[in-house]
């Protein structure tokens, strides 16, 4: 079984980044207030948006977009083409 987005939206496996302070302490990717960072698994049904975005792209999405899922043990989120901010290139 799989997921298929539909329309304009955009299944992105969230990418974390943890940061440790002096002390040792680690702080997580969500407790910082900038944009998220993810790879795209499967892209919606929108034919333009799949030109622009592919499966595999890396791309940065706001911080509060999205509805977060979790599926085969494994933490998603469904993006809208505008929580999409950018795509990362090589």
């Amino acid at each position: 079984m799989k997921i298929q987005p539909l329309d304009d939206r955009v299944l992105v496996k969230i990418l974390e980044e943890e940061e440790k302070t002096r002390g040792g302490i680690i702080i997580p990717d969500t407790a910082k207030e900038k944009p998220r960072m993810g790879k795209v698994v499967e892209v919606g049904t929108d034919e333009d948006l799949k030109k622009i975005i592919k499966s595999g792209d890396k791309i940065i999405f706001a911080k509060y977009g999205g509805e977060e899922i979790e599926f085969d043990n494994n933490q998603y989120t469904i993006l809208s083409r505008n929580d999409i901010l950018a795509v990362l290139k090589d």
